[in-house]
Order: C-alpha cells, then sequence, then structure tokens
C-alpha cells in the first residue's frame, strides 16, 4: 500500500508537543537544523496550543507544512498595493516572508495555515503501524490534514491518483508542487531508508 498525498508548496516545519501542549516550533533548515519560529507559529489559528481526546502522548514530535492560501495571497497583496508597499511573488514567498519576521505581531495578522503530515518520536503512547493511521491520529488530536490525501494498492492505482489530481489541481485553494508518495508501513519506510531530500 501507498499514501499520495499533494506537495505543499509551503514551509516545512517541526513542531514539539509535551504532555499534550506546544512547546517549541522549528523551521526544516537544512534537515538537521532549523530556525526557531514557536512565537510566530504560535499565531497560526489552526496550529492546536494543546492537543485534543484523551490519550495524549508524553511528547511527540509534528511535521507539516506553512503555507498561504490562494484567496489569503491575494488579499494580502492587495493590503500591500493599498499601504504603497511591495507586493509578494507567490504564496510560498508569502509564507516564508511571514513566518520569519521578527515581530510576531506582524506574521499574526498575514493568515497563514499549516496542514500536518507526519508524527515523529512519539512517546508514552504506541506509534501506529501505517503513515494512514499516523494522519487519522493527527485529525483525532485536532490538526488539519489535508483531504486530497489517498490510499492507493498498486502502481496503476498511483498513476490514475496522479491524473486526477492534475486535473483539478488549479481549483486546489492552494498551490502545489505535485505529488508524494509514501509507502505506507512505517516499518518498510525505515527499512528503505532516507536520503537528503526524500
Amino acid at each position: 500500500e501507498f499514501v499520495a498525498e499533494p506537495k505543499f508548496d509551503g514551509l516545512a516545519v517541526c513542531l514539539i508537543y509535551e504532555h499534550g501542549v506546544f512547546t517549541m516550533g522549528a523551521t526544516r533548515g537544512d534537515g538537521e537544523v532549523g530556525e526557531n519560529v514557536t512565537d510566530n507559529l504560535k499565531t497560526i489559528a489552526n496550529i492546536p496550543q494543546v492537543l485534543k481526546g484523551a490519550n495524549i502522548p508524553d511528547k511527540m514530535q509534528v511535521r507539516g507544512e506553512v503555507l498561504m492560501l490562494k484567496e489569503d495571497f491575494l488579499a494580502l497583496n492587495e493590503s500591500q498595493r493599498e499601504k504603497g508597499e511591495k507586493e509578494f511573488a507567490n504564496p510560498r514567498n508569502a509564507a516564508a516572508g511571514s513566518l520569519r519576521q521578527l515581530d510576531f505581531k506582524i506574521t499574526k495578522a498575514r493568515k497563514l495555515s499549516f496542514f500536518a503530515y507526519a508524527l515523529n518520536d512519539l512517546q508514552g503512547l504506541a506509534m501506529p503501524q501505517t503513515h494512514w493511521e499516523c494522519l487519522t491520529l493527527l485529525k483525532k488530536f485536532g490538526f488539519a490534514v489535508e483531504k486530497e490525501v489517498f490510499l492507493a494498492k498498486n502502481e496503476q492505482h498511483l498513476s490514475q491518483i496522479f491524473q486526477k489530481m492534475m486535473q483539478y489541481r488549479a481549483d486546489l485553494p492552494y498551490d502545489i508542487d505535485g505529488l508524494v508518495y509514501k509507502v505506507n508501513r512505517l516499518k518498510a519506510q525505515e527499512e528503505l531508508g532516507f536520503v537528503t531530500r526524500s
């Protein structure tokens, strides 16, 4: 089994929760060291400050993407024009620039969104066996998880999902770079390993 999901054109971040409370967040950086942007991440409305549900882990790491929806990007550029300030080239630049502001009030004034897509370092709770189960658990904890995510049984199904996604790509409320295919079973992911970019 595979999971096919949109490859968001935003900024990858990592959130750390301790006993259900959001304690720290950073950009992905070079994959090892990122930039601490906790205060700015706390201004994003759909990032839970406290996890929902009963079975809360002692600690966990959530990976996801901060992005600006197309309609929010258009509204921001309209506001920039009215103020006689420079417009942003695209939603990704707007999101990245907004998240890296030194003053969190500027970040708060710009409408950013967060979508969770991975769960790591789960402590005090059994780790799910599949990526699909991770996404389901993230939803239960109160995270926004993109609904355009598909479970595929074979290569042919992956191709069909790709064709379907490309048909309505322009109608999505956010920009994407394409699709990401993930092996569903986490143990298999671990055995396959990873490199810097994938």
